[in-house]
């Protein structure tokens, strides 16, 4: 294989710990390579998550070899060649050169190979297939680097025998259009996604939720969202998620404030649903207890909030919220459903009522009352709540004192005599 072009330097290629490793291989004659999405960022200068290692050498040779250099292996997955290492306590994913026997769904029979492009060709897209030396020649078998220049995001050979090896490749490639498609996405992956949608529902639901989850976070995730619904993809997934007007705007605020895209609040955004609904969607993609009950605050808000209301009624809102992230959630879905033009300055204004949360707590609490001579039961805690309420009708002001005084004269009020 040619060498394609040249990779400019990139920290984590040149840092002391991946040297060591690329050393460590080299001393016993193990070829190795920098592979995957590390490539493929590093190349179109975007941030580098994990790095990812390729090598002829079989893992129990990966792993001596290490060891031998002192890198701790943790032996992840041997029976598909991958070891994991740990070296300045950095994780390093080392895999074995593989060629599929058999595949069935996501998993495969695989043998160990020392044929680059035979590994190549099991990646799904050709951006994912390159491959570069430590000191910078790219390898690209399958024309993925002028994928990449026009946005081109293609399969690795035929697009319906690769998703029908493991469906998920089908929103895969979704997700990849989302994040690296320009233009109009490839005519023959369109074609085999609308063949093969009806498989979705094998997939487990937490492989759906990774997928769509990353998808979310793109920038032109709402147009990509939309045509997923026009390929008749959603509707085997979440049908309940179709309103892409909203996740539209959504995004737009997020960008204007400089806010992180954020997956859970972006599903909310497009969920055209009531609280079942999102029941439904959080069952389909296994969302952990958090994500499932921010979900449902989302959809159906505890308390309605506007960022055009006043300060008192957003302290007010805020505090029966009692969660300053879930409030200013509300607050941009709420702008997300705003009609006509929206002020950036109101919204910032309405966001920053979230920083007043440590300071609405009421200043007593029942053991006060009992102090007070309060009778132990229900007039404790009816009090307590009708002293809570005028505390609030009073913007938070009342201090200990004050709600002290407050509570003296309910009972007396209660019991029909006169304060």
């Amino acid at each position: 294989m040619t060498v394609a072009a040249r990779l400019s330097p990139q920290p984590w290629m040149t840092a002391p710990e991946s040297l060591a490793l690329f050393d460590a291989l080299a001393s016993g004659g193990a070829d190795a390579r920098f592979v995957g999405g590390c490539v493929r960022d590093a190349w179109l200068g975007r941030p580098v998550k994990d790095i990812d290692i390729a090598t002829h050498a079989p893992p129990e040779r990966v792993m001596e070899l290490l060891e031998a250099a002192g890198i701790r292996v943790i032996p992840t997955g041997l029976a598909h060649g991958t070891v994991t290492a740990l070296c300045g306590g950095k994780p390093y994913e080392i895999t074995t050169l593989r060629r599929d026997v058999e595949t069935f769904g996501r998993h495969a029979r695989v043998e160990f190979t020392d044929d680059w492009i035979e590994d190549a060709a099991r990646r799904d897209l050709t951006m994912n297939a390159l491959s570069c030396t430590p000191d910078g020649a790219m390898f690209d078998p399958f024309g993925g680097l002028a994928d990449l220049a026009a946005g081109h995001v293609r399969f690795v050979g035929e697009a319906r025998r690769r998703i029908e090896e493991d469906v998920l490749r089908l929103l895969r490639f979704f997700r990849f259009h989302a994040h690296y498609g320009r233009g109009e996405p490839d005519a023959e992956a369109l074609a085999a996604c609308r063949d093969l949608a009806p498989r979705l529902p094998t997939l487990s639901g937490e492989r759906v939720r990774g997928e769509l989850f990353r998808l979310l976070t793109a920038p032109c995730a709402a147009s990509v969202w939309r045509l997923m619904m026009g390929q008749g993809i959603m509707v085997h997934l979440l049908p309940e998620a179709m309103d892409t007007d909203r996740l539209e705007r959504l995004i737009a605020v997020e960008r204007d404030l400089g806010l992180t895209p954020d997956p859970t609040r972006r599903l909310a955004a497009v969920l055209d649903s009531n609280r079942p609904g999102a029941l439904r969607a959080a069952d389909a993609l296994r969302l952990s207890n958090h994500e499932r009950d921010r979900l449902l605050a989302l959809v159906e808000p505890p308390v309605v909030v506007a960022p055009a209301d006043d300060r008192k009624a957003l302290r007010q809102a805020l505090y029966r919220v009692g969660d300053a992230e879930l409030f200013g959630d509300l607050l941009l879905i709420a702008a997300a459903i705003h009609d006509g033009p929206l002020d950036l300055g109101t919204l910032r204004k309405a966001l920053s009522v979230a920083d007043d949360l440590p300071d609405l707590k009421l200043p007593i609490a029942g053991r006060d009352l009992l102090e007070l001579g309060v009778p132990r039961g229900p007039l404790v805690g009816g009090t307590l709540k009708r002293v809570e309420a005028w505390w609030i009708a009073e913007d938070f002001q009342p201090d200990r004192d004050a709600c002290l005084e407050m509570a003296r004269r309910l009972p007396d009020q209660a019991s029909g005599r006169s304060a």
